[in-house]
């Protein structure tokens, strides 16, 4: 059972703050920021969930029918994350290449302590605690400190040695290969993804997540710490969400430079929204996600509400596309996600075809990256994104990740797609690095 209060906020943003250091006391945390950027699919301007009062972690074996069993019985809010390599549990795949990260592939906690900010206050959820705890918490964080020390002190100062795990002569020849795939039809489109690490890294994650979503302010952005695991996401894109019976999918495919000159900032869009080679991998990802949609969707429900929406974020223009559908009566929450998991636009087409062969030429195991993090509501509701534009650490070990990629089709110039990897990488670089 959930106690609920509701506070009036004088200043929302500072209180997200305050809210966000506040929460570093605790093992487990989940924070969903969507930036205030204007989306039509949205519930909160933020969310935090603390504090696991049960939990569930696996590797890909049988981890969607677990994943299926924890949220059926808990019917309660859950929060945590979806690797791509879950793939593994529903094809005949195998993840064989390096971790340097050694995540687990699920892991999802209910959590005692939950806030949903909204534009005009904040709300608390608290599970199995009386009001007068959640009184003694608001006014903890509306007084914190934000001065004191932290956990981490000055780890962010240390400087950290990026390396990259593919070359560009190496990246060369491999996106050649891929051709050679698309060329003799093995598939169409795939996306082909490098990593960029540090070994003996020591940061302070908080402040890195924080330098880095204010970089980009993107409507997916994500702050995951599972003890000494982090992840820390400014993901512009949306895997999947339901509200009530009707699924939503949001894929990116397509990207441009931003331009300070705003004429030529225009202009640059407009070639994107024509821009044959970028509509194409688009266009065939929303096939691929509509064929996904469909294994649960009620007859004919499947529908493209926008195909190659042109998108302007602080980095870069996106094209996004957004397919809905009506989950057909039968199939669970969890049923959606895994007969859709992992996302399109961070595999390719085919699907299975192309997981294998972006198996065989990429060099790190995936983990967390191009899967998903997010939550479900006691409702069976859910909403996730996709890790992307994201940086990952293991204070264990202290290796820090983060990995770039691209959509190769049959007009991919493997020049201009590397190009476009170190652009996205450009701003985990720069605060790691800083």
């Amino acid at each position: 059972m959930r106690t609920s209060r509701f506070f009036t906020l004088d200043n929302h943003e500072q209180y997200k703050i305050k809210l966000l250091h506040w929460a570093q006391q605790f093992r487990e945390v989940v924070f969903l920021d969507s930036n205030n950027y204007h989306q039509k699919y949205t519930s909160y301007n933020a969310v935090l969930a603390v504090d696991a009062f049960t939990s569930i972690k696996t590797d890909y074996h049988n981890a969607f029918e677990e994943l299926n069993v924890y949220q059926q019985t808990t019917k309660d809010w859950l929060f945590g994350y979806l690797s791509y390599d879950l793939k593994n549990d529903t094809e005949d795949l195998k993840s064989q290449n390096f971790d340097g990260l050694n995540f687990p592939d699920l892991f999802f906690f209910q959590p005692k302590k939950l806030f949903l900010l909204k534009e005009n206050g904040l709300e608390f959820q608290y599970l199995n605690m009386c009001d007068d705890e959640i009184e003694s918490d608001y006014n903890e964080i509306n007084n914190y400190d934000l001065s004191i020390n932290k956990e981490y002190g000055d780890k962010e100062k240390q400087p950290l040695i990026i390396k990259q795990r593919i070359s560009k002569q190496s990246y060369g020849a491999k996106a050649e290969q891929m051709l050679t795939h698309i060329h003799r039809g093995d598939i169409y489109e795939a996306n082909f993804c490098m990593e960029f690490y540090a070994e003996h890294a020591a940061i302070d994650p908080l402040e890195i997540y924080k330098k880095l979503n204010a970089i980009s302010e993107p409507p997916f952005a994500v702050y995951f710490k599972n003890h000494k695991q982090f992840l820390l996401s400014a993901s512009p894109e949306r895997y999947i969400r339901k509200e009530g019976d009707k699924l939503i999918s949001q894929p990116i495919k397509g990207t441009a430079r931003r331009s300070s000159d705003i004429k030529e900032d225009i202009a640059i869009q407009e070639e994107l929204l024509l821009n044959q080679k970028e509509r194409s991998e688009n266009i065939m990802i929303v096939d691929l996600v509509r064929n996904d949609l469909s294994k649960t969707a009620a007859k004919g429900s499947v529908e493209v509400e926008e195909l190659c929406g042109a998108y302007t974020f602080k980095q870069v223009h996106h094209l996004i596309s957004t397919v809905v559908s009506k989950l057909d009566e039968g199939n669970s929450a969890v049923d959606a996600i895994r007969t859709t998991f992992p996302m399109g636009s961070m595999t390719g087409a085919p699907k299975i075809s192309a997981m294998q062969i972006i198996e065989n030429l990429e060099e790190t195991k995936r983990g967390l990256y191009s899967g998903a993090v997010g939550y479900f509501t006691p409702d069976g509701n859910f909403d996730f994104n996709v890790v992307i534009r994201s940086i990952l650490y293991n204070d264990d070990n202290n290796y820090v990740s983060f990995s770039v990629g691209s959509a190769i089709t049959s007009k991919a110039e493997p020049e201009k797609e590397y190009e476009e990897c170190l652009l996205k990488a450009k701003a985990m670089r720069s605060v790691l690095e800083a």
